[in-house]
This record gives C-alpha cells, structure tokens and sequence, in this order.
C-alpha cells in the first residue's frame, strides 16, 4: 500500500509540474524530455566552450568568424567564449564593424520587405515567444536589418542558412545576452 501511495504522490507531482508548464506555454515534452529544453530549440550540436583566442580586441568584443561559423565573446588572458551559430547562405554573407544598439527578450519578428519580395508567404508580424524565428532573445547591429537571435532550430546551428542573422540556440543565445551590453562592438569577419 506505501509503495502505490508513492507511486500516486509522484505521478501527481509529475502531472502539477505538465500542468504549469502547459499554462507556461511549454508542453510536456519540455518536462518529460524528448522536448527542445527550456527556452526551446533544443542543445547546440556546436558545445560552447573556453577556448584560446589570439587576436587584438578588447575583453568584451564579439568576433564573428562565418566561415568558421563560430562567435567568440573575447575574454581576458588571450582566451574567449565559443559559440556556434548559423551563418548566412549563399550571397546573404557579409562582414564589418557595429555595436549591438538594442537588445531585446522575446523579440516580435516583422520580416523586411527584401525578405519578404523573396518569401511572400511569411507573415507580416509575430509575436515574440517560442515559435518566433528570433527565438528567446536578439541583439540588434547597429543600423542594418541583421541580429544575433535564438533560434528554435538547432540544426541550423554550423549551416548556412539565414539571410544574414546569425542565430544561435536560444539557450546559447540567452547566455550571451547576459554577458553583453548596448554599445558592446561586433566584429563580422568572411
């Protein structure tokens, strides 16, 4: 009798947690497993790391490297935070200098008109949340119509695949909000 009492607390415990994760907007893939993770998208196949890092920047820059399709948060003693990240395809590359001038959590997606005389069957405007293509969080550069944004397709991550965003996990994404600010600079390298 103690052993199904036990089996009953724990199947209810099991089923509050589904229950507040689904008025969460998670579903119970998220708490059983099998599910994308927390913010969704799933784990980075690309594991972020601390890695040597020789070049001449500032602790704090962002160094993109897309042929690499790695994003390193330079760190103090010649050391950095690598990430994987998604990079643009095929004539949707490109390289320069910005500074992140907005960051924003769960980010509303208006796709710009160039995407959208490519893709007219994209939806003029979503909401932010766990479908949105820019994912758990974005960083704006500068004045172009690029961010690095989560993404909840990790498969994407090391592929070249975006119109020139570079997405991240949303996991991934949401580490590196955290450690960056407005003004920190971006460097996009080919």
């Amino acid at each position: 009798m103690t052993r199904v009492f036990a089996y009953l607390i724990a199947a209810l415990t099991v089923l509050a947690g589904v229950g507040q994760a689904q008025a969460q907007g998670m579903d119970t893939r998220d708490i059983l497993g099998d599910g994308p993770g927390f913010f969704g998208g799933g784990s980075s196949p690309i594991r972020r790391q601390t890695v040597n890092f020789a070049g001449n920047y500032a602790p704090g820059t962002i160094y993109i490297n897309t042929g690499e399709r790695r994003l390193y948060l330079v760190l103090a003693g010649g050391q950095a935070l690598q990430y994987g990240i998604g990079v643009g395809r095929d004539g949707f590359r490109w390289g320069g200098t910005h500074r992140i001038t907005a960051k924003k959590e769960w980010p509303s997606w208006t796709p710009p008109s160039q995407m959208l005389a490519r893709r007219p069957d994209l939806p003029r405007h979503m909401k932010g949340g766990i479908d949105n293509p820019l994912g758990a969080r974005a960083m704006y550069l500068g004045s172009t119509l690029y961010r690095i944004h989560g993404s909840n397709e990790p498969e994407t991550i090391g592929q070249a695949v975006s119109s020139g965003c570079f997405r991240m996990t949303n996991d991934d994404v949401t580490d590196l909000y955290s450690r960056v600010s407005v003004g920190t600079t971006v460097i996009v390298k080919n």
